[in-house]
């Protein structure tokens, strides 16, 4: 007696249930070569970082300016106790310390020109800017310290200002105190309050009660973005330039800021309560933040910072870090990475909402389409991302969307003919599959309102798929 054997491939092709739970495992398999362009674009974006670096590296990395502040030093007796062989001795020895004096106004006004250099197909943002600080420091109030003024050093007093990367000047910067000018110097000494600093040699002698006004003035270099660190009584920084994309980040908002074009402008009113050190204060030389490298403002070693052990002598609050600085950053127009990677994300979306398309117009149609096919049309969709990664490279992000799409469509609607043989039915997931990737790109555009308008999307998908189900009869179909 013999037995008619329906081949495996041919009974799943045969039942609903046994297909759809292949096409389930099809999509999980097709999450393999979506990690695989997830983890290309990652790679992509690292190396794009990497050449960021180096061209920053050669040009200037982020600056960070630092102050004025005024350092005098004086001279304090420490006693120092050793044992040698149960004998007890002691010996006396000078440590310097010193007065620290913030300004107690400051105007930084700054112009700044950005522009983006390329190396291959890559490009880094990098800038010049002006920079113009005006100020006044008050006299030394030495009610709050416990000093008389008689110890102080006043004709070795130094003030100085911090750059985070000194091979940015283009010059030295020209200061002018009291009518007097004065060359800055790079700091060779133990007193490094900032990153990197630049000291110019003061005489005090003759101003002890009032210190006087400042000007500084030079010009920088840096790349990706330019902070500063309010540390006046009242700090007013004002900066304008030419880059379309600026983002004010930091400390404190600005409190006018406009942005028309490719120029922009910015400014801050800052008071002493966002600050975290005292007007004055007094110990041992010590840093005010920590930079981690050349390009990343990091938190300083120490959380707390402190100048000697005496109350009087102990800033309010810890070291500053980023989040106490203004911070303005110069984005590229287009991050053709980051929107590729967003895209990517939607990849098992479009996926699913495909097959599921696909499979109804092979039950509406009453033409069977093979799983070898399913996955055939799997990985065009997934070769999508890939064409968008190195088409956007070199053609911008937009462009590249829609090469990428146009390509995959015409492959996917002209094998879908060929299985058919109904130019209708190719022209009609054609028509879906540009559905699909227009609602990807339209919710690549609303950053702020994409969860809503996605997820309204899918409803509507969801809710077409379930009225067209609604005139299936599933059961005919099974006995067929």
């Amino acid at each position: 007696m013999e037995t008619n054997k329906t081949p495996l491939l041919e009974r799943i092709g045969s039942s609903i249930f046994a297909k759809l739970s292949t096409i389930v495992v099809l999509v999980l398999l097709l999450l393999i070569p979506l990690f695989w362009v997830k983890d290309l674009i990652e790679e992509r974006k690292n190396r794009q970082s990497e050449v960021s670096s180096e061209i920053a590296f050669k040009w200037a990395g982020q600056q960070v300016i630092s102050g004025p502040i005024i350092a005098i030093p004086y001279q304090v007796v420490k006693e120092i106790v050793t044992t040698d062989k149960n004998i007890i001795s002691t010996k006396n020895t000078y440590i310097t310390q010193y007065v620290y004096l913030m300004p107690k106004s400051l105007d930084i006004n700054s112009v700044i020109s950005p522009e983006s250099l390329k190396r291959g197909i890559y490009k880094s943002v990098v800038y010049n800017a002006q920079l113009d600080l005006k100020g006044s420091f008050d006299a030394i109030d030495f009610n709050k310290i416990d000093l008389s003024g008689q110890e102080l050093e006043w004709k070795n007093a130094k003030i100085l200002i911090g750059l985070s990367d000194l091979k940015g000047l283009g010059a030295s910067p020209s200061l002018v105190f009291n009518q007097t000018k004065i060359d800055f110097e790079p700091n060779m000494s133990a007193l490094n309050p900032f990153e990197n600093n630049m000291i110019a040699a003061i005489d005090l002698s003759q101003t002890k009660t009032t210190l006087g006004n400042f000007q500084i003035k030079f010009n920088v270099r840096g790349s990706q973005s330019i902070n500063f660190l309010p540390l006046a009584k009242q700090t007013k920084i004002h900066t304008q330039g030419n880059w379309a994309n600026p983002s004010f980040n930091g400390a404190v908002l600005a409190d006018d800021r406009n942005i028309t074009g490719n120029n922009f402008e910015a400014t801050w009113n800052i008071p002493s309560f966002n600050r975290k050190f005292s007007q004055q204060w007094v110990g041992e030389a010590e840093k005010l933040y920590e930079i981690k490298n050349n390009y990343e403002i990091s938190n300083a070693v120490s959380e707390g910072y402190s100048s000697t052990v005496e109350p009087t002598t102990t800033t309010e609050s810890s070291i500053a870090t980023e989040k106490d600085m203004i911070q303005i950053n110069f984005l590229e127009e287009v991050n053709n990475y980051q929107k590729t990677t967003r895209v990517a994300k939607y990849g098992i979306l479009i996926i699913i909402l495909t097959f599921a398309a696909l499979f109804f117009t092979e039950i509406i149609k009453k033409q069977r389409i093979h799983l070898i096919q399913y996955m055939l049309i799997g990985f065009a969709m997934v070769l999508f991302y890939s064409l968008l990664l190195s088409i956007s490279e070199h053609l911008g992000f937009n462009l590249a969307y829609l090469l990428a799409a146009l390509a995959t469509i015409i492959l996917i609607a002209s094998f879908i003919k060929s299985i058919t043989n109904d130019s209708r039915s190719a022209l009609i997931f054609s028509g879906i599959l540009s559905i699909f990737y227009s609602f990807i790109f339209i919710l690549m555009q609303l950053r702020d309102y994409s969860l809503i308008v996605g997820t309204i999307g899918i409803f509507i998908i969801l809710a077409i798929l379930m009225r067209v189900s609604t005139k299936i009869n599933w059961y005919q179909y099974d006995k067929r």
